[in-house]
């Protein structure tokens, strides 16, 4: 019996939660061009630098004409974060 208790805790310690979220939507023609960017916190306090703009992500995905935006957040035992941008269009 102890030995289940430690695994469903050790199994419950690594597990993550993901959201993905839309964010916004114009009126120009959905793309197969997709672009992405990211950035990761750490207990919500210390970033790592990085630049989870909509700017940078279709940049990324060479997109100038932008249909979609959506927002992931992944979190690790809610100590790490990570924040995606994702954008698609043409």
């Amino acid at each position: 019996m102890k030995k289940l208790v430690l695994a469903l805790a050790a199994s419950a310690m690594l597990t993550s939660c993901s959201v993905t979220l839309p964010v916004n939507a114009t009126s120009n023609a959905v793309g197969k061009k997709v672009g992405s960017s990211s950035t990761m916190s750490i207990f919500g306090l210390f970033f790592d630098g990085g630049d989870a703009s909509i700017l940078t992500a279709a940049k990324q995905g060479g997109i100038s004409k932008i249909s979609t935006v959506d927002f992931k957040s992944t979190n690790y035992l809610f100590i790490i974060g990570q924040y995606e941008t994702i954008v698609s269009g043409e």
